[in-house]
């Protein structure tokens, strides 16, 4: 199972988040530094309204969601990266994770203790790249030492890693992420090799004041009121996402984790109740937590029957093959055929039958890729 990674400085609302995510209070979250020292870990339950329709649909007996792992990192403050506060620890944990949620304050609350004294998000994201960025060109720097004697036999292989280090290096020198560095086919498979920090697909998390998120939720429908794009969350959300958009090639989601945090010990009647009393339509999570499962690279194929419904994890590219081997390898292995509908074609016709005699039933080969929401029948043979 594939791990996201939450990362931040210290009192931005990462376990707290963590919490809501996983639907639980298994990390602690309190106001002082580095609360979280070992890394918390839970599976995320991907929120997919399509299972449901399909499983009334078809009867389900039970309905299978998809899941994702997500770990709360310690905090991480300026110096890390040469073990300032809890950076190796910060460094090592981040060094295990496939992605990276960073959670950003964008709130002011006297009461809650800012590692830096006051609230600029921007100059946080910094913080923080600067030192995983540092991090990173320590590790290529030490790697470039050891290449000299392959390079010197005029060994290709060592010449093009050295030209690519190289490369990393005068773009990690620059303070940008190696993420964001246009790198040929040739190079990105050794370049995955080196795992750097910065090379790992990240995801900003806005965090907001509670009382603001009904103003966001307007202005991002484009409904906003009179004073709406001036409260501070505002101000500080379209900072982040026009500094992510400029740096690192990415988005930022809005949320505002004590309002997730409220909503655990509420039922579902209570929650609908709940968010519509704040001006909020839906909760934040469950959009980053797609957010994050698309950022990791996966998608989602599924299945429906009277034993149940069911969606199965593929990563972004994956054959009608390889699809069929998620759910057995025999499947993959005896692979002949998929029958594949569109989501939205199942749901207008109700059954793939319907759909056969409709002429949108696709019967897919080995090359097809798999798209996210197919509804899929393999026809194998062992």
């Amino acid at each position: 199972m594939l791990r996201a990674g939450i990362v931040g400085l210290p009192n931005v609302g990462k376990s707290t988040l963590f919490n809501a995510m996983i639907r639980s209070r298994k990390a602690e979250a309190a106001n002082y530094p580095f609360c979280t020292i070992e890394p918390n870990v839970g599976v995320v339950i991907v929120p997919d309204s399509r299972l449901d329709v399909l499983a009334k649909m078809s009867k389900s007996q039970k309905v299978v969601p998809a899941a994702i792992e997500l770990v709360d990192i310690a905090g991480l403050v300026k110096g890390a990266s040469q073990g300032e506060g809890l950076g190796n620890q910060f460094l090592s944990h981040i060094r295990e994770v496939d992605a990276v949620v960073q959670v950003v304050r964008c709130f002011e609350d006297a009461n809650i203790h800012h590692v830096n004294g006051t609230i600029d998000p921007v100059r946080d994201i910094e913080v923080i790249t600067t030192e995983l960025v540092l991090a990173d060109l320590d590790a290529v720097q030490k790697r470039l030492e050891k290449q000299p004697k392959g390079v010197k036999a005029n060994d290709r292989q060592a010449l093009a890693e050295r030209a690519l280090l190289a490369k990393l290096e005068a773009h990690l020198n620059q303070g940008k992420p190696a993420i964001t560095l246009e790198l040929s086919a040739e190079e990105k498979t050794p370049a995955k090799g080196f795992f750097l920090l910065t090379s790992k697909p990240t995801l900003f998390a806005c965090n907001v004041a509670e009382k603001d998120l009904g103003a966001l939720e307007r202005l991002a429908n484009g409904q906003g009121q009179p004073g709406d794009a001036e409260i501070p969350s505002a101000k500080f959300v379209q900072a982040v996402r026009d500094y992510v958009k400029a740096h690192h090639d990415t988005g930022a989601v809005v949320i505002s984790a004590q309002i997730e945090s409220d909503l655990i010990e509420l039922s579902e009647a209570e929650q609908t109740e709940y968010l519509q009393g704040l001006g909020v339509k839906e909760s934040g999570v469950g959009a980053l937590i797609r957010a994050a499962y698309h950022l990791l690279g996966l998608r989602t194929f599924l299945t429906t029957g009277e034993k149940e419904s069911k969606a199965w994890t593929i990563h972004a590219g994956d054959t009608a093959p390889q699809a069929a081997g998620v759910i057995h390898s025999d499947f993959e292995r005896g692979f002949i055929a998929a029958e594949t509908l569109f989501y939205d074609d199942f749901v207008a016709l109700g059954s793939m039958a319907r759909a056969r005699e409709a002429g949108k039933l696709r019967v897919e080969g080995r090359e097809y890729v798999v798209k996210d929401g197919d509804v899929i029948v393999f026809r194998f043979n062992v």
